[in-house]
């Protein structure tokens, strides 16, 4: 069997952390892209080479292509790619969309849209059967807010995971005859840093209450969602996007 090869953009915390643990365990060789937190890439690379799978992090800003051509040209150095997790994300902010700055807005559509879109971009560059490769998955990373809207808390999030349901769907169309699956997971409130980080630590037990199961979720959850979605059990799953959002 081939080497697995994944990328996970967002690779070192939260759901990208868990992501790269669970997939170290089913045998993937690992590229870690992170924005800053040098730190939380090295303990989450530690925790992956105890799998005794490669494994390599990259701090890169994904919303330029100088940062798309870093980070795929370590995968490149490590061996032949056939995953990506388009997983970096983040809200900045909590509030109405008229009190949201311009420039946050602008940064949230960055690194939430325009990010996974020149990453599944050069995977499929990579991967596909078209260009002599020999096919891949790409999984990307939304929320539930795509379909929620998020009123009075981070339209403009939700509006970019909108556009990245419509990656899935689009390019998971487009390239399904080139070995390429393209799917998607929609995590629901999940206990990362992500809340604390745009300014309101005590956001998941605020909303607790709202979701059917009564509980956020774990990023464990949802990188199980994403380990099943890339393994060869989901062979004819593409062009769709699983919620994984406590029936929310």
């Amino acid at each position: 069997m081939t080497q697995r090869l994944t990328v996970i953009t967002g690779g070192t915390r939260g759901i990208g952390a868990a992501t790269a643990r669970r997939l170290a365990a089913d045998g993937h060789d690992l590229v870690l892209a992170y924005a800053g937190d040098d730190e939380a890439a090295a303990a989450t690379a530690a925790a992956v080479g105890e799998a005794g799978v490669a494994c390599r992090t990259v701090r890169c800003d994904l919303t330029t292509e100088e940062g798309v051509d870093a980070l795929f040209g370590v995968a490149e150095g490590l061996g032949t790619l056939t995953g990506l997790v388009n997983n970096a994300g983040a809200t900045y902010h909590i509030g109405p969309l008229a009190e949201t700055e311009p420039d946050v807005v602008r940064r949230t559509i960055d690194l939430n849209l325009t990010a996974a879109l020149l990453c599944a971009r050069r995977a499929v560059q990579v991967m596909s059967t078209d260009r002599g490769s020999a096919g891949g998955v790409v999984v990307n990373v939304s929320s539930g807010a795509a379909t929620l809207g998020s009123p009075g808390e981070y339209v403009q999030y939700a509006a970019a995971k909108a556009g990245v349901d419509a990656l899935t769907h689009g390019l998971g169309t487009e390239v399904a005859g080139q070995g390429i699956r393209v799917v998607g997971v929609a995590p629901g409130h999940i206990r990362t840093r992500m809340h604390a980080d745009a300014g309101e630590p005590g956001r998941l037990e605020r909303v607790a209450p709202s979701i059917p199961m009564r509980r956020p979720g774990e990023p464990e959850e949802v990188a199980e969602a994403i380990a099943w979605l890339m393994s060869d059990a989901a062979s004819y799953v593409t062009g769709t996007t699983l919620r994984v959002a406590g029936g929310r």
